[in-house]
């Protein structure tokens, strides 16, 4: 659960519809919300039992064996984890401890073998959680930092859960996407602890926008970019998160950032093109000028052991030719992106620093027997493949040909699962799981396309751990990682709708719901009088459904009034769909007007896909998702189609006055707002 959201708001004199006849009723709830701790640890350990019980946090302190920095970090990370759950301190030492170190201390070794779970596989680690303490011992200091991130997950407000588990990665590299702009700084340090605790060990950093020194003399360089300082500001934040830092300048290809303010125009490859894509391969002013001295500054500013030089989609269609000069029309294709890629690897490797690709135009069906030859096998290779077909063939060939390969999946659900699988089966030295979300959308990351912030929960758990089933409540985790909030409870009162209610739930006759019959409704979705949906209570009786332009909705009212009897409230939780998809991402279908025993008015947009969405789209299947509201219930219809429903916690601006009604109206578009459950949060 995430705080709730603010929207914004008009206040104003003006007077609602008439409001029902007699207020609605409402029942008092001691939790109408309450964040509690997930139960599944994730990524799911390798071997681990869970007894009953739990350790007192009473007289609880951390201790450290060892001198190792991932010691540290693992102490700092606990320690936020109490700190921002139950608001108390984790003191040093204890009348009981928390014990981290690693089997190079003899007594900590002895100890995990007398528990019988000793390991020595490299980031694998022992924890065990009894009436005795906490013990945290690594095969290594990563192992130990990987085990504090499980430890983490144990916290309850009662106490560390009792655990038994033995834990090691299946892949050796697990790396995820960062973007560098002007906005990035608070996602960064956000997603960083975030990968961190999904036991990430590798970050791959898009820096095409960074203001390098080279682009701002050369007039090239992007308003929105990040500065060099946040970008050696983000690489040391995420070493001390235990991440290798990998930067990502994309070539030849995908090069439109040195064309900026049209710039750098005479070493485009094709000339002819209005948006210059790739450059001139042949040109020496293309590194002199551009290619080199950005490198160069990545290399300084980074201090990076790899950087990824891109090449993926070197030629892509409707971005000009390639070759698009005479000269380099007579050399061809091949050698041109040959010769490049082998001057780019040549000056890196001069600096100690490696080399990473894209595999898809090196390893090209028709290139593939005749450009690999030609490069250094210390390339390393990043075989991307977004498909539902996570065939290992091609990653096994890459290897074959004497080249380190990893795995790229993306955001659909099931695609890093079996890239994971396929990668392992492929003996790859691991996985990456990219995010492309455009150059300057990092805070589309939890609103606008929050599904690949969502991916990175499910891709985390399958790069750990292939052979684990699926993350179940991938969202629930990315909100409780993104954004974590205390465990806690809120009192409030549940409000029944029934008099209000437009259809059933149910649809057996083919009049309620959609009117789709009843294998396509919502008769899975616990209903009575107090039901639980995610951290939220409601009475769910029906749908207050409101008219849309959908035939089966038209007939429906424009407006509804829910007369609240004068009740105050910090927040209102809505559980709220809509019937159909049919809008437009960030179309406003409806508004929630407030109308306050003062007289005055709040009127709230909804917005389609950003505060609502229609119950059929699901994360991992749905592009452009918000985390702003937040999950509640998640099931099937009778004809097994995957559906949910969302709970839209609207903090109240003035809770010190009485709310006297509400009135939720539809724009009348292919989405039509539906209500199903509304509950006032605060014991006021």
């Amino acid at each position: 659960m995430t705080p709730a959201f603010r929207l914004p708001f008009v206040l104003g004199a003006l007077l609602l519809g008439a409001a029902q006849a007699a207020p609605l009723a409402l029942t008092a709830t001691p939790e109408a919300r309450a964040v509690r701790p997930f139960a599944a640890v994730v990524p799911t350990p390798r071997q681990a039992t869970y007894p009953a019980g739990s350790l007192p946090l009473a007289g609880l302190g951390v201790k450290t064996v060892g001198a190792a920095p991932e010691l540290t970090w693992a102490v700092r990370d606990l320690r936020d984890e109490w700190k921002v759950r139950l608001g108390i301190p984790l003191p040093d030492g204890g009348g009981k401890s928390i014990a981290i170190g690693t089997r190079a201390d003899a007594d900590l070794a002895a100890r995990a073998k007398a528990a019988g779970l000793y390991t020595e596989a490299p980031e694998g680690y022992a924890l065990w959680v009894d009436a005795g303490g906490a013990f945290v011992v690594g095969a290594d200091a990563k192992g130990a930092y990987y085990g504090a991130q499980t430890l983490r997950q144990l916290l309850t407000p009662e106490g560390l859960r009792f655990a038994r588990i033995q834990d090691a990665p299946a892949l050796k590299r697990r790396m995820a996407m960062l973007y560098l702009d002007a906005a990035s700084k608070p996602v960064n340090d956000r997603l960083i602890p975030l990968l961190a605790a999904l036991k990430y060990n590798s970050v791959l950093v898009m820096s095409n926008y960074v203001q390098w020194d080279v682009a701002k003399a050369g007039g090239w360089a992007h308003p929105g970019g990040a500065t060099k300082a946040e970008a050696r500001r983000v690489a040391e934040l995420a070493r001390s998160y235990g991440m290798d830092v990998i930067p990502l300048l994309e070539t030849p290809g995908h090069a439109t950032w040195m064309f900026n303010n049209g710039k750098n125009l005479d070493l485009a490859q094709d000339p002819d093109v209005p948006a210059p894509y790739a450059y001139d391969t042949l040109n020496p002013a293309s590194y002199e000028r551009v290619i080199l001295p950005t490198l160069k500054e990545i290399v300084e500013t980074f201090a990076p052991r790899t950087v990824h030089i891109g090449r993926d989609e070197a030629r892509a269609d409707g971005r000009g030719r390639f070759p698009g000069r005479p000269n380099g029309v007579a050399v061809g294709f091949e050698k041109l992106f040959t010769d490049d890629t082998l001057k780019l690897h040549a000056f890196l490797k001069e600096r100690g620093v490696g080399t990473m690709i894209w595999h898809d135009v090196a390893f090209a069906d028709s290139l593939i027997g005749s450009v690999p030859p030609k490069l250094p096998k210390d390339i390393q290779v990043g075989f991307w493949n977004y498909t539902g077909d996570a065939n290992p063939d091609l990653m096994r060939r890459i290897r074959a040909l004497g080249f380190p390969v990893l795995g790229a999946s993306w955001w659909k659900a099931g695609n890093a699962e079996g890239m994971a699988k396929a990668a392992a089966q492929a003996g790859a030295d691991g996985m990456i799981q990219t995010r492309w979300s455009g150059y300057f959308g990092n805070t589309s990351v939890w609103d606008g396309m929050a599904e690949q912030g969502v991916a990175l929960v499910r891709a985390g758990a399958a790069f750990w751990n292939p052979d684990a089933p699926p993350v179940a409540n991938d969202v629930q985790v990315y909100r409780s990682l993104y954004q974590p909030q205390a465990y806690a409870k809120a009192a409030g009162q549940l409000v029944d709708l029934s008099p209000a209610v437009t259809r059933t739930l149910k649809d057996d006759s083919g009049s309620g719901w959609i009117q789709k019959g009843a294998f396509t409704d919502l008769r899975n979705l616990p209903a009575g009088k107090d039901v639980a949906l995610g951290d939220y209570r409601f009475n769910v009786s029906g749908a207050v459904m409101l008219r849309g332009s959908r035939p089966a909705a038209r007939e429906l009212p424009e407006q509804v009034s829910l007369d609240l009897g004068g009740k105050k409230a910090d927040a209102l939780a809505l559980l709220l769909t809509t019937g159909w998809a049919g809008a437009n991402n960030r179309e406003v279908i409806g508004k929630l007007d407030v109308k306050y025993a003062d007289g005055s008015l709040l009127s709230v947009p909804l917005e389609y896909g950003r505060h609502l969405r229609s119950w059929t789209e699901v994360a991992g299947t749905t592009e452009n998702l918000s985390m702003i509201p937040a999950p509640g219930w998640t099931g099937k219809t009778g004809d097994g189609l995957d559906v949910n429903v969302l709970v839209l916690d609207w903090t109240n601006p003035k809770p010190g006055v009485a709310i006297q009604a509400l009135t939720l109206s539809s724009a009348g578009r292919g989405a039509n707002p539906t209500l199903l459950g509304l509950t006032l949060i605060g014991s006021r």
